[in-house]
């Protein structure tokens, strides 16, 4: 082995995991590992805020399925970042250079968070942290760099070094006969697809299985992707904010739900009387400590997604033909078809739906969008539709404001052939929109739709049982901000639409634009202020703030 600078040895890791970009700021602390960046492969993107880079490496991971990687000095402004990949599951490396105590700031964040202490473990403290990001429950590490360190050298040979293997923890047979037991004998059995399908690769699994058994299938917010909303067996998505009105109407009608992947955050369960009532679970996860944690199910699979819907697949090949559509799936197909809401508004102000109206009808199948928390998360969730799987990529449980445009960065800097849309609030927008310019200066073109009602309108909304309007204007006539202008300033193309017919339009322009300038590009849609997003604190009990089709009555008896 040749004795070289240790992060050399670092660099060369980082290739070999298959990193191609690192987001990052540099200071002084972690120039050494800039220096040895140099001599790799790896594209490095300046950010202009410490937590952009955190968000644009956690875009980049949702977009590949892989790790992404961030740089830091100190590394603090990085936690939220931290913390929303590991609330949603996202394999990320941090690495900070110990200009504060930010190990200790990190491990309530972090799957792992180290501080380097010999030069001789540079190379395999960064493996291990490769492989602690994707096994089990993929998330956040963080790797501090103390200096003399990151000045040392060590022994290292990449002819004889590779990424740690990774586990992937499959079911035991006995429990997979026990599924296909429950699921065989419901009369009318749901499949939940979460984040978890999408992030184990299993949708060809999920999708297998569906059409085996005739088996309706429902999404999360962080499983959207994983089933294509247009298939006939797809049955909507049940919620108290991001929903279907059918998906919900076809979950309290199901008697068992198959749930792959999903944690039942609350924002999905609402009230769990209503939830649980009258139906059994299944739940599969790759972390046995989810088991029970909201509540018991029936039966717990412990397992990685694939290899457990795979083999439930076996199993039902082994014990039946492909089965036919039956009376369970033509009567979700009807709720389908009968308890839509309405998109079609044309009012001035422009309502919400109808934006989402536009996007659907104008961009294609395999368009990537990104969102963060915020009325204009819970109206996409609700009216967005997805086909393929990594192409909605969302803030499911922490919700940092501003993390569309960094994490549109990472998407497009990982697949740079792809049409990618970020879909952001006003309110959102402001907090890093200083990262159009990087996007504006490394040429990475994306569209920016913004939802714009000029006001905190999901804290506005949450005020309604207070009898409150208090603290949410942004814009009042006497102030806020020129998003036209702000845009125009850093030298990218944006423009207002307040005027439904004239959205196409704007995509359109946008989109081209976009494409020949190679910079980032704006469409400002004005929207009603007053709007608000239909939910409420139970299934059976979600309120609707706009006119909806006429009540069509579904016969739900057997």
């Amino acid at each position: 082995m040749t004795r070289v600078p240790c992060m050399e040895a670092v660099a060369a890791v980082l290739e070999s995991e298959g990193v191609t970009t690192v987001f990052g700021v540099p200071g002084a602390a972690v120039l050494p590992l800039y220096a040895a960046l140099r001599h790799s492969s790896i594209r490095h993107v300046t950010v202009r805020h410490e937590e952009s880079g955190a968000h644009a490496a956690d875009g980049w991971a949702r977009a590949t399925g892989d790790a992404g990687v961030c740089v830091g000095t100190s590394g603090t402004k990085m936690v939220a970042g931290l913390h929303a990949a590991l609330a949603d599951s996202v394999p990320m490396i941090c690495v900070t250079g110990q200009a504060a105590g930010i190990v200790e700031i990190a491990r309530p964040v972090t799957k792992w968070a180290v501080r380097l202490k010999e030069p001789a473990q540079a190379p395999w403290v960064f493996r291990e942290a490769f492989r602690v990001a994707r096994s089990g429950r993929p998330g956040p590490v963080l790797i501090d760099l103390p200096v003399d360190v990151r000045r040392g050298t060590c022994l290292y040979d990449r002819a004889l070094d590779a990424p740690l293997p990774v586990t992937v923890p499959r079911p035991l047979p006995q429990v997979v006969r026990a599924a296909v037991d429950l699921v065989c004998t419901a009369r009318r059995p749901l499949i939940l697809a979460g984040g978890g399908v999408v992030g184990a690769g299993a949708c060809a699994e999920l999708l297998e299985l569906a059409e085996h058994l005739q088996i309706p299938v429902q999404v999360t917010l962080m499983g959207k992707g994983a089933f294509p909303e247009d298939h006939p067996l797809f049955a909507g998505m049940a919620g108290i904010q991001t929903q279907t009105r059918w998906g919900n109407a076809a979950f309290l009608a199901s008697d068992l739900v198959l749930a792959v992947g999903a944690r039942f955050g609350e924002r999905h369960t609402g009230d769990l009387d209503v939830y649980r009532k009258g139906r059994r679970f299944i739940h599969v996860d790759i972390e046995p400590t989810q088991f029970g944690r909201v509540f018991e199910p029936d039966l717990g699979v412990f397992g990685h997604a694939r290899p457990v819907l795979a083999e439930m697949v076996a199993e039902a090949r082994s014990r039946t033909a492909a089965l036919q559509p039956g009376k369970w799936v033509r009567r979700v197909g009807e709720l389908r078809r009968t308890m839509a809401r309405r998109d079609d508004f044309d009012d001035v102000p422009i309502k919400p739906p109808r934006v989402f109206r536009e996007i659907n009808d104008f961009y294609p199948r395999d368009t990537t969008f990104v969102t963060v928390f915020g009325l204009h998360q819970i109206w996409s969730g609700q009216f967005q539709t997805t086909y393929l799987p990594r192409r909605y990529l969302v803030r499911g449980q922490a919700g940092p404001p501003g993390w569309e445009v960094p994490a549109a960065i990472g998407v497009k800097c990982a697949h740079p052939e792809r049409q990618v849309v970020a879909v952001a609030g006003d309110s959102s927008f402001p907090f890093v929109m200083e990262e159009v310019v990087v996007a504006a200066r490394y040429r990475i073109p994306f569209v920016i739709v913004m939802i714009n009602n000029e006001c905190l309108g999901l804290i506005g909304q949450a005020e309604l049982p207070y009898d409150m309007n208090d603290a949410v204007d942004l814009h009042d006539g006497e102030g806020g901000v020129d998003h036209v202008k702000a845009m125009e300033s850093f030298g990218c193309p944006a423009r207002r639409v307040e005027r439904p017919g004239d959205i196409r339009d704007a995509l359109a322009w946008a989109s081209a634009e976009a494409a020949r300038k190679r910079l980032p590009v704006l469409v400002e849609v004005m929207v009603e202020r007053e709007s608000k997003a239909a939910m409420g604190p139970a299934l059976d009990a979600i309120k609707e703030f706009e006119p909806l089709p006429e009540l069509v009555t579904v016969d739900w008896s057997d």
